[in-house]
């Protein structure tokens, strides 16, 4: 996949708005009753940081950051303010936020994932662009320290070291901070200078990538 491992500039994503987007059949039958049918068995994000840039610094960086990803073609790393910890956005994450799996004295490689809901049908999302010194292990309720697991921080994978793969029936838990995997959703960027000193660029749509 074509990406690069660096971040969007951050003081303009705090202001852009989006968030989950789902694709649902919806027919409505002859008795007026309802047919539902899910079309992506995973949510896809979707966000405008054009809401972020109101300085010629801030669209200047916003058209290098462009121009380096060639518009489309690149991917990169999006911080979600609202969500983009294991845990509430408020909180620290903790090492025994979300769930990863359960030891089985032979298993040494575990998927970070967040959860969204318990009681009905809880969403499970894998979380490939965790923060690098963010993420914290624990197993069986124990914190473990980092020299016990290699962290991929370009596909959200743990690897255990071989001495300390978790044993039959410990749960492997973790908390983190993480980025989304997206890409601009244009070859296009439209820039009003109408503004003294200023500016702004309407339209800044980004897509998230589904791993």
């Amino acid at each position: 996949m074509n990406f690069h491992e660096v971040l969007f500039p951050l003081d303009v994503a705090l202001h852009a708005r989006g968030g989950p987007e789902r694709r649902t059949d919806v027919v409505l039958t002859g008795s007026g009753r309802e047919e539902r049918n899910q079309r992506w068995s995973r949510s896809r994000r979707r966000w405008d940081a054009g809401y972020g840039v109101k300085s010629l610094s801030a669209i200047a960086s916003v058209v290098e950051f462009f121009e380096e990803r060639r518009g489309r073609l690149y991917g990169f790393r999006w911080r979600d303010r609202v969500d983009c910890k294991s845990c509430a956005p408020n909180l620290a994450p903790t090492p025994l936020d979300q769930a990863l799996g359960t030891g089985d004295g032979a298993v040494r490689e575990f998927q970070l994932v967040k959860r969204y809901g318990a009681s009905f049908a809880p969403y499970s999302r894998e979380v490939v662009k965790p923060v690098a010194g963010s993420v914290r292990v624990a197993v069986a309720g124990v914190e473990a320290a980092s020299s016990r697991y290699a962290l991929d921080a370009s596909t959200g994978r743990i690897l255990f070291a071989a001495t300390h793969t978790p044993p039959p029936g410990a749960a492997v838990t973790a908390g983190f901070v993480f980025d989304a995997p997206v890409r601009f959703d244009t070859d296009y960027l439209e820039i009003d200078l109408a503004a003294f000193e200023a500016g702004d660029i309407p339209k800044i749509p980004l897509v998230e990538i589904i791993p």
